[in-house]
């Protein structure tokens, strides 16, 4: 391979970064640049110990650029130039195997991360052996010796200090380092980048711009306030408040793997939060990052944390989830790729969805991939940690045991219902010294047990119609959403009857349920018949909960909307689980898995169908019916044990590490609901957003997600168009006809072209 070019490089200026001065007096020099780079990407990663990696990862990115072609493309001379591949080779060729980790970082910090070799179909990017090749570089234009004179390289390098390895994950762990690094080197590229520009435009760094954010001990000080306000005395009051205490007593316990077992209205949202930021200070981390399983109930578990921390709220909590892609599919310019970069979670306070934090980490986008550094020095807070995908399950476990035991994270699994994960528990490969956090959990299920649950047999729509027509207040929850309306449909004519689904956007659902709230205070009729959207977190108050049959955690969900408040006592307040006579309404296969093994577990604990022993006994019967290999239903474990430096799949790994396997499309949803009036604030959005991409955020609450057959029939019907096209292609999407979204059922797509005429013609 040719490393000593031409050897013109004494005669030149190298340079990184144009402007429009011909003079190139303001232009940005190479060395300053990679320098630059390399300084703040060992920044980033001294969280985990990297800061040699990134350090030559960021010396060598741009390493390409010191070719006389690439000059020549500053200065408007020649097409688009590889400048990233010859950094990689350089990597390779000086520090050998883990010279090889730095190459993927290297050759992707543009495109995104490749696979070392080829050989899977439908793959975006050349193998990076493909790129590394003599061929390949054969073709590159020559590098000049001048950047040895300019750029200082250490003798080796060597894995983070500190670096603890497992045999039997050994490329598991690799792959995880691997993508650390990437991200510390694409943020550090973007942010040295972008400064450079700030100054041409006379605006401050990033940093100065922005400000300090709050810090820790400042968010614990308004926390405490909070807290402290808080009604101690008085029905379960006195029992959270001692669940508090014992929680945040735990804070100076060694940083690792937590769990947090408390029963749905213990307060375990807030505990978790105070233990969270009493651990981080301790130990010197430096942010919270809350993981919710549903994007439905983000906005919420945000605004909770913004109200306990008062005037800082807003500065200290920062929102980020997935219903907007990362990424466009048009190439931008740099300046314009800079303004549209994904926040990289440098705030106190990340509230995120298991979605976007589990696939960021096995992801291979810049933009994804750009916040992950951020997560190595963290207290992360898994809520409702049940809910991770079981065809995902032993990559996900593998991914918390290794962010515990190499980047400084410590892991708070958070659930009333907690899953069977330990390797104690019989769980392959499971989490070890896993520390309970909260007070004797089977005795708090004793003290907060507020219902009672049992299994009422088959009903068929009649029946269960009856049975909500009885009930003055009662809410339903149904497995799929044709189910729920046809059921809505047959009470729809009783006082207080509504109906909830994802169909409806979040600010809709929002409406609804203050006006459920405000009947249930006031003792008026209100019959809810919803999906299980309501159980994820939704406060709620019924004295009846009707439940179709589903997995036991879903059950104890479900259990959470039944005397909540425990006014009630539990002989009063029944759960009633049911079977759905009608086969119309079958639930698809993982869900009859789920209801498959609740009945099993019925059988033998049928007394107390929520007691610990149940759960437990629950997950366990899960597991099994499911099969350890369907725990990992890609193999992403086993391609990676059967790799090895030179052939990490880390292309492939980001395209089957799917967490939600259907396809789903973001629609904004722009007018009032049963209407044809447009809502003004989302009117103003959309203007903003034409011209401020950050404008996507206030839109969240707006959204419907729609599986793709359904995107595609409202395409079809022109029911719905892009927002600003020639800037976002498809991104951005909004619904154009508000015939469609219905005031009882959300958006509905069974006939858009008929819909859509019936509109033209008034």
């Amino acid at each position: 391979m040719r490393l000593d070019g031409l050897g013109t490089g004494d005669r030149m200026k190298f340079y990184a970064h144009s402007t429009e001065d011909a003079s190139k007096s303001d232009w940005q020099v190479l060395s300053d640049h990679l320098m630059g780079v390399g300084r703040i990407a060992a920044d980033r990663a001294k969280w985990f110990g990297g800061e040699s990696l990134a350090s030559v990862s960021g010396l060598l990115h741009d390493l390409g650029k010191y070719t006389d072609r690439f000059q020549a493309r500053l200065e408007g001379g020649v097409p688009k130039v590889d400048h990233s591949t010859w950094g990689a080779v350089v990597a390779q060729e000086r520090f050998k195997s883990i010279g090889t980790l730095l190459a993927y970082a290297i050759a992707g910090h543009h495109a995104g991360l490749a696979n070392g070799r080829p050989g899977e179909d439908g793959l975006k990017r050349a193998a990076l052996w493909e790129r590394l090749g003599g061929g390949y570089c054969n073709e590159l234009p020559p590098l000049l010796e001048a950047w040895e004179q300019e750029i200082r390289l250490p003798e080796r390098i060597e894995l983070p200090k500190g670096f603890k390895p497992v045999p039997a994950r050994g490329m598991f762990q690799l792959s995880l380092l691997t993508r650390m690094v990437f991200s510390c080197l694409v943020d550090a590229d973007f942010v040295d980048t972008d400064d450079f520009y700030r100054r041409i435009e006379g605006k401050p760094a990033r940093d100065v711009e922005v400000g300090a954010n709050p810090s820790l001990e400042q968010l614990r000080e308004k926390l405490d306030l909070h807290l402290a306000s808080l009604p101690s005395e008085g029905g379960i009051n006195p029992l959270r408040s001692r669940i508090l205490a014992h929680v945040r007593g735990q804070a100076v316990e060694t940083p690792g793997l937590f769990s947090l077992t408390v029963p749905t209205g213990g307060g375990k949202t807030l505990a978790s939060l105070a233990f969270a930021l009493d651990h981080a200070i301790a130990h010197g981390l430096r942010r919270v990052i809350y993981v919710i399983p549903f994007t439905s109930i983000i906005e919420q578990n945000a605004r909770v944390f913004r109200e306990a921390f008062g005037e800082l709220g807003e500065a200290a909590v920062l929102e980020h989830h997935s219903a907007f892609f990362d990424d466009t599919s048009k190439e931008l310019q740099s300046i314009e790729k800079r303004r549209l970069a994904m926040e990289n979670w440098d705030a106190p306070v990340i509230v995120t969805t298991a979605v976007q934090f589990f696939e960021s980490l096995f992801a291979d986008r810049p933009s994804r991939c750009r916040k992950l550094h951020n997560i190595a020095g963290s207290v992360v807070i898994l809520d409702e940690a049940q809910t991770l995908p079981l065809h995902l399950l032993h990559p996900c476990v593998a991914l918390l045991d290794e962010l515990a035991l190499n980047y400084r994270t410590s892991i708070v699994l958070c659930t009333a219902t907690q899953p069977a994960l330990g390797k104690e528990k019989g769980f392959r490969n499971g989490l070890e010294n896993v520390r309970e956090l909260a007070p004797k959990p089977a005795e708090l299920y004793e003290k907060l047990r507020r219902v009672g649950v049992r299994h009422a047999g088959t009903l068929d729509d009649a029946a269960l119609a009856a049975e909500l027509r009885q009930r003055d207040q009662v809410l339903c929850i149904l497995n799929n959403r044709r189910h729920a309306r046809h059921v809505f449909e047959a009470i729809a004519d009783t006082p207080g009857a509504f109906h909830l689904s994802t169909l409806m956007h979040a600010r809709h659902r929002s409406r609804i349920l203050d006006e459920v709230r405000a009947r249930l205070k006031a003792g008026e009729p209100c019959r809810v018949v919803s999906t299980s959207l309501i159980e994820a977190g939704v406060d709620v108050d019924f004295p009846a909960v009707l439940r179709a049959e589903a997995g036991l955690d879903a059950i104890a969900q479900a259990a959470g909307r039944c005397n909540r408040e425990g006014r009630r006592t539990a002989e009063s307040s029944e759960v009633l689980v049911f079977a759905s006579a009608n086969t119309d309404w079958a639930p698809p296969p993982e869900l009859k898995l789920f209801a498959e093994a609740f009945r099993t577990v019925e059988r033998q604990h049928r007394e107390d169908l929520l007691a610990l022993e149940a759960v437990q006994a629950y997950f366990k019967e899960l597991y099994w019916r499911k099969g350890d290999e369907q725990l990992d239903k890609h193999s992403l474990l086993g391609l990676l044990k059967a790799s090895n430096h030179e052939s990490l799949p880390l292309e492939t790994l980001a395209a089957k590490f799917q967490m939600i396997e259907s396809a789903m499309r973001p629609i904004i949803i722009p007018f009032i609901a049963g209407t044809d009036r447009l809502d003004p604030f989302v009117e103003d959005v959309l203007r903003d957003l034409e011209y401020a991409p950050a404008s996507a955020r206030k839109l969240q609450p707006y959204l419907v997600q729609v599986p793709k057959y359904a995107y595609d029939a409202l395409w079809k019907a022109r029911a719905i168009e892009a927002v600003a096209p020639d800037r976002y292609g498809d991104q951005f999407v909004k619904l154009v006809s508000p015939d469609v979204y219905d005031e009882r059922f959300g958006l509905h797509w069974e006939n858009p072209i008929f819909h859509r005429a019936e509109s033209l013609m008034g």
